[in-house]
């Protein structure tokens, strides 16, 4: 017998650029302070009763080694009898980390579990490969551990170890994309989070990092306009080729941190809060490496499909918008109201630590559902190397 798994609360950092306002501050302070900033807003809650605290983290090669979601746990100063553990599915890693903890509540292994992830991309490291004989004569290169592919293994396939840049530009060649949508696409994101800055929208949801000056999304430009937008150059390959993917239509290298509560029904009285929304289907999907970015549509229809409704039933989309292209297959592929996407902007915009982004989806999801009333909503995400994750959550406020 399974029992249902609620969420019951959601922060995140503000997301701060690459070397921007959040590049002094380790992933492991940046994920302890979700964490303490969490069980400060369910006083309530006895810090001994939570069961497990399940973080994501993508790259893993720095400050945030050697199980990042312990070390945040043990700084956060919960006892040390709460187990923790870091979970890595790349991009996906942090709503892997819910998924994951909603099954230990769903098992009745757990009545309490916090679930989060962090990313900090400025103080990813160079790491430097041990030689296969001591005292080698050539030059050895540092691999960067920021973002993609590195130290990778001879005997993969060349197609599927390219770019995200570049699997991207093969996917809007398959469906055929222009640039000039993709631009609309992220003129639109940038409009709505600040938007959504304007109106309060995240003014529950972000909590700022002690001690740095960062009130807001670093990466958010509401001054953006199409035009500035046209004027980037391609990235990936040259213009001529006809390529469209562009510093602007990508998401940008960012760090921050995103946590969340999840319990059973029991969990109210240990919080002493009432659920925001139920988990009601979650699902994982994977294809060839370099179609990454169409992965989310199979895990979502399974999602969907697992928590018995259909997209006619959904009012809100999370998309974690990776690329612009990337997005628009998906939407595409879907068939649904472009408009009920990221109505609150999305990474395009907000930006894209990798091991925090699935949280702040979920997070801003389960919100956008409270606060519109509505009562179906879908957190997906695209992952490097060919995956997609998608969790279903229905509105339980009251």
């Amino acid at each position: 017998m399974t029992v249902d798994a609620y969420l019951y609360d959601a922060i995140r950092t503000p997301f701060g650029r690459l070397g921007g306002a959040l590049a002094g501050t380790r992933p492991d302070d940046l994920a302890a302070h979700v964490i303490a900033e969490l069980l400060r807003r369910s006083p309530a809650l006895d810090p001994g009763s939570v069961d497990e605290v399940v973080l994501g983290n993508a790259n893993g090669a720095g400050e945030e080694n050697r199980n990042v979601a312990r070390m945040a746990a043990l700084l956060a100063g919960l006892p040390t009898s709460v187990p923790g553990t870091t979970v890595n599915r790349l991009c996906g890693s942090s709503l892997d980390a819910a998924i994951i903890g909603s099954r230990q509540i769903a098992t009745g292994e757990a009545d309490v579990v916090v679930i989060g992830g962090v990313e900090s991309m400025s103080r990813a490291p160079w790491v430097l490969p041990k030689t296969e004989r001591p005292y080698p004569t050539g030059d050895l290169a540092l691999a960067s551990t920021t973002l993609g592919w590195r130290l990778v293994n001879p005997a993969m396939p060349a197609e599927w170890t390219v770019s995200l840049g570049e699997a991207t530009e093969q996917l809007r060649e398959r469906h055929g994309l222009a640039r000039e949508r993709q631009d609309a696409f992220a003129l639109r994101s940038h409009r709505l989070a600040a938007q959504a800055w304007d109106d309060g929208f995240y003014d529950d949801l972000v909590v700022a990092v002690p001690g740095v000056a960062l009130a807001r999304d670093e990466s958010v430009r509401p001054d953006t306009t199409a035009g500035r937008l046209a004027a980037l150059r391609t990235v990936f390959r040259p213009e001529t080729s006809g390529a469209t993917v562009t510093a602007g239509n990508a998401s940008p290298l960012n760090d921050g941190a995103s946590g969340a509560v999840l319990g059973s029904e029991r969990a109210a009285e240990l919080l002493g809060r009432a659920p925001i929304a139920r988990i009601a289907g979650r699902a994982a999907h994977a294809l060839d490496p370099q179609l990454f970015g169409f992965a989310p549509v199979e895990a979502a229809n399974t999602a969907l499909a697992r928590a018995g409704i259909t997209w006619s039933d959904v009012a809100v989309v999370e998309l974690n918008e990776a690329f612009a292209a990337q997005s628009l297959a998906c939407i595409d592929a879907w068939g649904i109201d472009p408009e009920i996407v990221n109505r609150h902007g999305g990474a395009l915009a907000i930006g894209h630590p990798l091991g925090a982004s699935g949280t702040r989806i979920l997070g801003t999801l389960a919100r956008d559902l409270e606060r519109s009333g509505q009562r179906w909503g879908v957190a997906v995400i695209c992952i490097g190397v060919g995956q997609g994750l998608a969790v279903v959550l229905e509105n339980v406020a009251g």
